[in-house]
């Protein structure tokens, strides 16, 4: 796992037994889950149980275990993986023992969090048309135009929902063309 230099140094302090002792880290490895999965929690630099350490470093080893909190939740992460990265910063086996146990505590918490933040578009795995002819309007209009009703069937996170829209005939011909455009571009993209 990629970390970038700020939180390898983030997380090297909170190794550091001088700065965060086992129950201090303890506090701050809950409280920063909880920050992460809580409206309401409350904050690393407001926690009486950590007032003795500088607020900088505070902010500096927050901003590190959240991101790496995240990251070993994005890649769903093992203890082997995750006992790596912490030894690599100088974690000793019982401060990433007590990390670990708050990780599986709050993973599923976490990736429930990550999921309804996904910026996806949902993915579309059927299509229904039928042709409806139109030959008075409500106002007792003489139409006699075609239109077609179109029904998708989307999935997103595991749940199915249901888009359905009436087109004419060219709203249909420029959509399947958009839809023609964006399948080239996504191959070529993946050729690449």
């Amino acid at each position: 796992m990629e970390l970038s230099e700020s939180v390898m140094k983030g997380l090297q302090t909170l190794a550091d037994p001088n700065v965060f002792d086992l129950k201090s880290l303890t506090i701050f490895t809950e409280v920063a889950f909880d920050s992460l999965v809580s409206s309401r929690s409350e904050s690393v630099l407001g926690h009486p149980e950590l007032r003795h350490i500088d607020q900088t470093t505070l902010k500096q080893c927050h901003t590190a275990a959240t991101t790496f909190i995240l990251e070993c939740v994005k890649q769903n992460a093992d203890k082997p993986t995750i006992s790596s990265c912490l030894e690599d910063v100088r974690f000793q086996n019982e401060r990433v023992d007590t990390f670990y146990n708050s990780f599986q505590k709050h993973k599923k918490n976490v990736l429930s969090l990550l999921s309804s933040t996904d910026t996806c578009p949902p993915h579309i795995t059927d299509a229904e048309w039928r042709l409806e002819y139109c030959i008075k309007n409500s106002h007792v209009h003489k139409v006699n135009q075609p239109s077609y009703l179109i029904s998708l069937n989307t999935e997103r996170a595991g749940a199915s929902s249901e888009i359905n829209f009436s087109c004419t005939m060219d709203q249909l011909q420029d959509l399947v063309g958009k839809m023609k455009d964006a399948a080239k571009s996504l191959e070529r993209a993946t050729q690449s």
